[in-house]
């Protein structure tokens, strides 16, 4: 059972015989680890988290909730072959909303420090993050360095707003660990793991914080309040 694509696809080089279930990938196509969604083929399966779609959907989000802003940013790790894709979803809703967009790529904990300096010098109006597991491993310092940058800041979990982040709009990943259970729960059974079709995810959640609005002197729109998923007050 594998997390993210560096994961995935290190465990698809190691062996062509043991069955691999992706809990959460985000994006199987193009990064050399299945060859359709619907017929994966080989022996690996899984979830897609689906995550350079949403990359786009968070600059519409953040430019709906912030109509004034004219520059966005991307934060993420590179190095990571998911990463890029995200960076030109984000790059070409910026474009058609007619904002600027600017690349922040992270490797390190120092890398992320100077990118939110860089942040002030460049004005950035709003930032967006991406997903990976360098985000995730300093998630409290990414969002305690977007509150002291007062920089509103959308997230791609929703871990990273229950820890003081101001939005997110993503998949739901312990969601994804439990279906891919029944997966595993299949593979045991009988099943080819190359058989079984990368589900993707059946719900997309929106969570706000208002305590961290309230912090940074926003106010959100009513309309994004009462359509989120969840509301932190």
């Amino acid at each position: 059972v594998t997390r993210g694509t560096p994961a995935a696809r290190a465990a698809k080089a190691a062996t062509a015989t043991i069955p691999i279930v992706m809990a959460a990938i985000g994006e199987p196509l193009d990064v050399g680890v299945v060859a359709s969604l619907a017929r994966p083929g080989g022996n690996i399966t899984g979830l897609s988290a689906f995550v350079t779609e949403l990359s786009g959907k968070r600059i519409e989000l953040l430019k709906e909730t912030f109509p004034s802003v004219s520059t966005v940013g991307f934060l993420n790790n590179l190095g990571n072959p998911v990463a890029p894709p995200q960076w030109e979803a984000t790059r070409a809703v910026a474009s058609q909303l007619r904002l600027t967009a600017e690349l922040f790529d992270v490797r390190s904990e120092a890398d992320i420090v100077q990118a939110f300096s860089t942040m002030v010098d460049k004005r950035l109006g709003a930032l967006s993050v991406g997903i990976d597991f360098l985000i995730q491993a300093h998630a409290a310092r990414i969002v305690e360095l977007a509150a002291q940058q007062r920089i509103p800041t959308a997230y791609p979990t929703r871990e990273m707003v229950e820890i003081g982040g101001l939005l997110s709009y993503g998949v739901n990943y312990p969601r994804l660990y439990f279906r891919a259970a029944g997966l595993i729960d299949k593979i045991f059974k009988g099943a080819s793991s190359g058989d079984l079709p990368v589900e993707q995810p059946t719900k997309l959640e929106l969570l706000v914080n208002l305590r961290t609005a309230k912090a940074l002197g926003i106010e959100l729109p009513p309309t994004l309040i009462a359509r989120a998923d969840e509301v932190i007050e």
